[in-house]
């Protein structure tokens, strides 16, 4: 009788643990930090695809399921931070794309060139592979705007400024849909080459 009675309290500790566990493991991915996979090559050469980040979900503050409330931000995402965020246009897509501008800045686009608020952002990570310049009534790729961010809202654009699908094309995102700012690389594959880009692993992203 004392046998099984030990044996069913080391069998409650193991199941106790193992619920434990896995409540702070989806308390940390929904408050506090999440992984995400770079699926495309929108913010080449930054993130490339096969890369694995860490996102920090606390630092715009803790967002409360089903409601637009952020309890303790420390700070409001900023021009240049790499967010991630629910697409505006299909909720249930995550996209990575960089902070161009927020919200009260005027952000226009001539002939590549990126002005916020009538001034030339220096961009020493934005890429460019293709030399055409597009006219803004054929495609707002390479001239854009001028237009103003609205409220609770940013501008976001691909580090890969000719192969981006944003804000050029969709628009804006809502504070209510920014989930968090990436900040390392914590694995990276190449799968053309079927190697691990040991290289980047460790990367903060900036």
């Amino acid at each position: 009788m004392g046998k099984d009675l030990k044996k069913k309290g080391v069998l409650r500790e193991t199941v106790e643990a193992v619920v434990i566990a896995l409540i702070l493991a989806l308390f940390i991915r929904a408050f506090i930090v999440q992984a995400f996979k770079i699926p495309s090559g929108s913010m080449e050469p930054t993130l490339l695809i096969g890369d694995h980040l860490l996102v920090n979900k606390f630092i715009y503050g803790i967002h409360i399921p089903f409601t637009d409330i952020r309890l303790l931000p420390l700070r409001k995402p900023q021009r240049g931070d790499i967010i991630v965020f629910k697409f505006p246009k299909d909720r249930s897509k995550d996209y990575i794309k960089r902070v161009i501008a927020v919200e009260g800045d005027t952000v226009e686009i001539r002939n590549k060139r990126v002005y916020v608020n009538g001034q030339p952002l220096d961009e020493p990570y934005a890429y460019y592979s293709d030399d055409t310049i597009l006219p803004g009534t054929v495609d707002p790729r390479d001239n854009f705007g001028p237009i103003k961010v609205p409220k609770d809202s940013f501008f976001v654009m691909g580090d890969n400024r000719d192969r981006s699908y944003d804000s050029r094309y969709w628009g804006f995102v809502n504070i209510k849909d920014v989930e968090g700012k990436a900040f390392i690389i914590y694995w990276s594959w190449d799968s053309n080459d079927h190697m691990v880009r040991f290289n980047r692993i460790g990367k903060i992203i900036r």
